[in-house]
């Protein structure tokens, strides 16, 4: 069930059933030569979508832009300051627990933002925490996050769909992924080296002048549609088994 695919009558009776809905978040940023600037984020949609199938869910809208300043050298890329997606995360939050939801799942798509999803939680449980028992809100509210690929199971079937070159960014799993959601999209592009090389980096000038065509370790010429869909049916069931855990957890 969407919510942006649902009326306020419809929201309203799910309440009675449940108070969690689950969030895809993640970026728009480059994915090397073949991979889609919207990864981080078609992920997360992707495996949500095919785990709705398997769960009763309520799919919110996804946050799609987060932390990729180290991005910005290569064209398409956007991204949020710290503070700004705290923010807006906490007004998602605020939101929707002016509704009666009380958890809230966020799946995540780009490893980039994990400390500032943390810093948001910790945001907005700390303004809890400094309220007077007879100030909070009577709602009892938990957040949870997590990486797709860090769902039980997943990176074992990542690991062996593609063994070597599945790299750091621009994964050979995660475009496998949006290939098989968009398969449309799929491009053959040559790679030197095969592998891409591996390394720390800084500002985006710095990232792109390390890594030149924005890979880090990673072949992602090796991703096909039927690879993908490998992946994503391992992680709608993990998902689908997270979800429902978090959703009726006392």
């Amino acid at each position: 069930m969407r919510l942006h695919l649902s009326t306020w009558p419809e929201i309203e009776t799910y309440l009675t059933k449940s108070k969690a809905i689950l969030i895809p978040i993640g970026s728009t940023e480059q994915h090397g030569p073949n991979g889609l600037i919207g990864t981080d984020a078609l992920c997360p949609e992707i495996i949500t979508s095919a785990a709705d199938d398997l769960t009763d869910m309520l799919i919110g809208p996804t946050f799609s832009v987060g932390i990729a300043q180290h991005h910005l050298a290569f064209p398409g890329s956007m991204t949020l300051r710290p503070s700004t997606m705290i923010a807006a995360m906490k007004d998602w939050t605020d939101s929707l627990i002016r509704h009666g939801f009380e958890r809230i799942f966020w799946i995540n798509g780009h490893g980039g933002n994990t400390a500032t999803i943390q810093a948001a939680f910790a945001e907005i449980y700390s303004e809890r925490s400094l309220q007077k028992p007879t100030e909070i809100a009577s709602s009892d509210l938990r957040q949870k996050a997590m990486n797709w690929w860090e769902l039980p199971g997943v990176m074992d079937v990542c690991k062996k769909q593609f063994p070597t070159g599945d790299g750091m960014h621009a994964t050979a799993s995660e475009v496998a992924v949006t290939y098989a959601g968009y398969p449309d999209q799929v491009r053959k592009v040559e790679m030197t080296p095969r592998i891409a090389p591996i390394g720390n980096f800084r500002d985006a000038e710095h990232y792109r002048a390390m890594f030149p065509d924005g890979r880090i370790g990673s072949d992602p010429s090796q991703a096909t549609v039927e690879k993908g869909n490998t992946i994503i049916e391992a992680a709608a069931r993990s998902l689908a088994s997270q979800f429902r855990s978090f959703a009726d957890a006392d």
